[in-house]
């Protein structure tokens, strides 16, 4: 059978908003800010530098925002946030030492699968003739570019007008459809260039082979209706492309309970009657792993399983029961089905007609209960977890950095879906403050609390700047453990140790927000209750813990990688 597919199956693109075809004779730079727009971009990250100058003053005349960061990762972090809620974010730096300073954070987004539009400066093309050796450069000057080809899913250097347009779309297209980062590389004397001949943005669309999806939809209807305990794991792709409502739809439409994996955290209300929990092998509740566990038909959604996700891998899923679908693949059983497109595939699962399922009997759901704890006792893990899950509501989002911050926040309770963010897979410490950045610049009624450990406090805190001068108003929660507690389990050591900073001080340095120090559960409670009234900046709790205070999930991780480690 003939194909129209092209390349391989993944989710169909977002289209644009608006049609390029009003811009007259534009330049480079002035396409590619028109195009940014067009994706839903409001919004660009980054630090100016004299390779970049020409475009940022063009960004600047644009209605795209401009937020400038502390560093240039943290842009990076800050554009990922901005992904995540809004669909699509843009970071825009200048060459080599800009540009490289990027890696980690974005790394962290193509790891995640967050479409990140990576926009770097470069020496003009004239200015390299003869190979000189012209400042930022490192080694040559493709070096930036082959570096960033490892942790984009598509890049460009925007050199030539004949070519830049169509690469710009192109690029732009990938991030959508991929849901990865994308490069484009701008030399500063290629930002006011215009194409050689007129230029009509065109895009092929990307379709499923019908027959292979109406054969895995065939075999998916034959094990749902044989399966006694079908079950729903939802994972974080159903967040990139939008497909939450489908995903509550085929539950609701089969009665088939549903969970989440720890990176997919928050993809459907956890308030919702059919949810279960997070599922993460040993590390989450027994209950649900047992579930899960148990069942004779998992249908695993846009869910990548990492050792994370699993648990380091104490989860124990037979594949010959599982129906695994993601943007990249489709395995039903041990049969793999190609060029079949996520979103159909799970469209055309919530058209099966299938028998009417009972309502099932789902494991019992741990609900937060109000604090009885004496005021007067020392805040402990337990206890402040307990507290911010009865401040949740449907205005936040909690955004939490990697270890203890991560693996207690599991169990939070989170209200509406999109509401919880972390980089549960890449895990590098320093994402939750400029993350809360992102976030708020893409939706500033959402509040951000902002749970974060003292190690990744100290790597990134000072983006809490960037909060101050664009209005925003995290609560931001440093568990402080005197050092990186997760380390600790896998091996003690003073290398674990960090300086204790007075972290309640910092609005003094800043000039702005609030700051609070929390010793005890009367401290707690009223600290958090005078940082939720502070509207119009950030506030802070320097919540002091004992070094060996963990969580129930971070004690059995740890356990089960200091025997791997």
């Amino acid at each position: 059978m003939a194909k129209r597919i092209t390349t391989p199956a993944a989710a169909r693109s977002t289209r644009p908003a608006e049609k390029t075809e009003a811009i007259t004779n534009p330049t480079i730079g002035s396409y590619l800010i028109q195009r940014l727009q067009d994706y839903g971009v409001r919004d660009v990250f980054g630090i100016p530098g004299d390779f970049v100058l020409t475009f940022y003053d063009q960004l600047q005349k644009s209605p795209l925002r401009v937020i400038g960061a502390t560093r240039e990762d943290n842009a990076g972090y800050a554009a990922d946030g901005y992904a995540r809620i809004n669909g699509i974010g843009a970071v825009c730096v200048t060459y080599c030492v800009g540009g490289l300073s990027l890696c980690n954070s974005i790394a962290g987004a193509f790891a995640e699968k967050s479409p990140v539009v990576v926009i770097t400066g470069a020496p003009g093309v004239e200015e390299r003739r003869n190979d000189p050796l012209l400042h930022h450069k490192v080694r040559d000057f493709n070096t930036q570019r082959e570096v960033f080809e490892k942790i984009t899913v598509a890049s460009a250097v925007l050199d030539d007008p004949l070519t830049a347009f169509r690469e710009i779309d192109r690029c732009l297209e990938a991030a959508v459809r991929f849901k990865r980062p994308v490069y484009l590389e701008l030399p500063r004397d290629r930002v006011n260039a215009r194409p050689i001949h007129p230029y009509r943005s065109i895009s092929t669309p990307v379709v499923s082979d019908p027959a292979a999806l109406e054969a895995a939809l065939a075999e998916a209807a034959e094990r749902l209706q044989a399966a006694q305990k079908p079950v729903l794991i939802a994972g974080v792709e159903v967040h990139r492309f939008g497909l939450q409502k489908l995903v509550v739809k085929l539950a609701e439409k089969f009665n088939i309970p549903m969970g989440a994996t720890l990176l997919g955290k928050s993809v459907v209300s956890e308030k919702h009657p059919l949810y279960i929990g997070v599922y993460e092998g040993a590390m989450g509740r027994q209950s649900v792993a047992e579930y899960v566990e148990s069942s004779d038909c998992v249908l695993l959604l846009g869910a990548f399983m990492t050792d994370i996700n699993l648990g380091i891998f104490t989860a124990h899923l037979e594949p010959g029961q599982c129906i695994s679908a993601t943007s990249e693949k489709l395995r039903i059983g041990h049969h793999h089905f190609h060029d079949v497109l996520f979103d159909d595939f799970l469209t055309g699962l919530t058209q099966l007609k299938l028998p009417a399922r009972r309502k099932p009997n789902l494991p019992p759901h741990e609900q937060p209960q109000p604090n009885r704890r004496p005021s007067h006792e020392p805040v402990t893990i337990a206890s402040l977890f307990e507290h911010i899950n009865l401040i949740l509501d449907d205005n936040m989002v909690v955004v939490a950095d990697v270890g203890d911050s991560l693996f207690a926040a599991s169990d939070l309770t989170i209200h509406k879906h999109t509401e919880f963010l972390s980089p549960a897979y890449y895990t590098s410490m320093g994402f939750a403050i400029p993350a809360s950045v992102g976030v708020q610049a893409a939706n500033k009624q959402l509040r951000p609390i902002v749970l974060v450990g003292d190690g990744a406090f100290q790597m990134t805190c000072l983006e809490l700047s960037t909060s101050i001068r664009m209005g925003f108003n995290p609560l931001v929660i440093v568990l402080n453990n005197k050092g990186y507690t997760t380390e600790r389990f896998l091996l003690e050591g003073p290398f674990n140790d960090i300086l204790n900073w007075q972290y309640h001080r910092l609005p003094d340095l800043l000039g702005a927000g609030w700051g609070f120090e929390v010793h005890t559960v009367g401290q707690l409670h009223q600290s958090v209750q005078a940082g939720l009234a502070q509207t119009d900046g950030f506030s802070l709790l320097n919540v002091h813990l004992k070094p060996d205070d963990t969580s129930p999930a971070l004690r059995r991780l740890a356990e089960r990688m200091s025997q791997k480690v």
